[in-house]
């Protein structure tokens, strides 16, 4: 287990749900990698994400999936691709990447409480 934190310290971490809109391979990656655009609702947009998630999805089945991200951590430059958002998951038992999702549907952009 991590360190203890005050609830501050844990709203300071913005997590919203948003729709993937686009999702593509990124063979450019060091590890295999999808790229996706995610709509994060009016006030946020859309923001871009590198994802390790290739051993339980394809691009063509992320389209029109619900996710959680991490909106306020700084863009990272993966190779050619700038990622401006976290997108969350769990390691399954072979260290294969589950993405986290709601399980209804909820507006984009709604904070995680």
């Amino acid at each position: 287990m991590a360190e203890e934190i005050t609830y501050a310290d844990f709203e300071r971490v913005d997590i919203r749900v948003g729709t993937i809109i686009e999702a593509s391979p990124f063979p450019e990656a060091r590890k295999p990698a999808i790229k996706l655009v995610i709509d994060f609702g009016p006030d946020i947009g859309t923001k871009k994400s590198s994802a390790q998630i290739t051993v339980h999805y394809t691009p063509e089945s992320l389209l029109g999936r619900q996710v959680l991200g991490v909106v306020n951590f700084p863009p990272r430059q993966i190779g050619p691709f700038r990622s401006e958002v976290l997108t969350l998951g769990f390691e399954d038992e072979n260290g294969a990447i589950v993405l986290a999702a709601v399980k209804q549907p909820v507006p984009n952009g709604r904070k995680m409480m």
